[in-house]
């Protein structure tokens, strides 16, 4: 089920609602996930944003 949560590509309230979790905080433990390249990419942004230069 978790493989049909994340393939679902759906906000979380929504996945909430279809699994029928009482809490979104269930959800979001269970089924969120982050890889690292997105991680980075966020990093990158914020320091843009804070007028940082990019490292690489």
């Amino acid at each position: 089920m978790r493989f049909a949560a994340r393939a679902l590509d759906v906000h979380p309230r929504v996945a909430m609602q279809i699994l029928r979790h009482s809490k979104i905080a269930v959800t979001l433990e269970v089924y969120a996930h982050v890889p690292p390249e997105a991680t980075r990419r966020a990093l990158r942004k914020l320091g843009k944003h804070l007028g940082q230069q990019d490292p690489e």
